[in-house]
């Protein structure tokens, strides 16, 4: 059995240890270099990356011009993390705590900065009147749901998904501990879909927008390699509402924009215009990797 580890009085910061993102975690914020941000012709300015945080956004910009929404147009600016672009000037100027997504609405006089991926979809919701009930309890359930995402994901992608698979070491506990949590989550999401045909009631919503990228992942075994470990296959109800959202056609595109991980020709770099989902692209936008 190895030493347990004994922290320190005062805690100091280890650059090697952190795993494979080690490399970009720092304790401290701010910029740590000058870099203007790109910007396009569109309303919307989008910076980020196809994680799932970043595809809540981009499917939901996509699901809007679906509807005719023009005014939900958009110009999406890839963001390596891996490199560091969020540690950029212009980034931290839009969001000051450097994580994708971040959103300039230049559809105003005045440029409207919108960071953190709930709060990006609620400001389009609100802004285009679409995928939120405008008032009561449906309403509040929605926002029940959305809110449930913010508090849950950081348990599955740095809790699970470091341990189980980006963590230096392999810690038994930790992980054990992570993987208890994420099956309670999943057995939330089975129970709430064995009553409702979405997570916000009859309608889909922002609700469905912000967990599908996660947990539907997660569902089909494509987020960690964890699928077998966490037997998702027994989530029925989750794996139906995955396979129903799936199909929409405005989560095919916006689930690979901004996308740098996966079949190349299921990966668009950066959207300016709707005709940059190329007949190829659309040959096998719903390609799984």
């Amino acid at each position: 059995m190895s030493e347990e580890y004994v922290p320190p009085k005062v805690w100091t910061w280890d650059k090697e240890s952190g795993g494979r993102f080690a490399n970009i975690n720092r304790p401290i914020a701010g910029p740590t270099h000058e870099k203007e941000l790109p910007v396009g012709k569109h309303p919307m300015q989008l910076y980020s990356l196809g994680t799932p945080n970043g595809q809540k956004v981009t499917i939901m910009l996509e699901e809007l011009l679906a509807l005719g929404h023009s005014g939900a147009e958009y110009d999406a600016w890839l963001i390596k993390i891996g490199d560091g672009d969020q540690f950029g000037s212009g980034f931290v100027a839009i969001n000051p705590n450097s994580k994708i997504p971040a959103l300039l609405d230049r559809s105003g006089p005045k440029p409207v900065r919108v960071f953190e991926s709930g709060s990006i979809l609620l400001h389009l919701a609100e802004k285009f009147g679409a995928f939120l009930p405008a008032s009561g309890p449906e309403r509040t359930e929605v926002l029940n749901w959305l809110f449930w995402q913010m508090g849950s994901a950081p348990y599955l992608g740095g809790g699970f998904g470091h341990f189980y698979a980006y963590a230096p070491m392999k810690i038994e506990y930790a992980i054990n501990r992570f993987a208890m949590e994420t099956k309670r989550q999943l057995d939330v999401l089975d129970r709430r879909l064995a009553e409702t045909e979405y997570l916000g009631g009859a309608d889909y919503s922002i609700a469905d927008i912000a967990v599908w990228p996660w947990y539907g992942a997660l569902a089909k075994g494509l987020l960690y390699g964890g699928g077998e470990f966490l037997s998702v296959q027994d989530y029925k109800n989750v794996n139906r509402w995955t396979d129903q959202i799936a199909q929409r056609p405005a989560v095919k595109r916006g689930r690979i924009v901004n996308r740098l991980q996966g079949d190349p020709s299921a990966q668009l770099h950066e959207r300016h215009d709707a005709s940059d989902f190329d007949t190829k692209t659309q040959d096998k936008i719903g390609a799984r990797d």
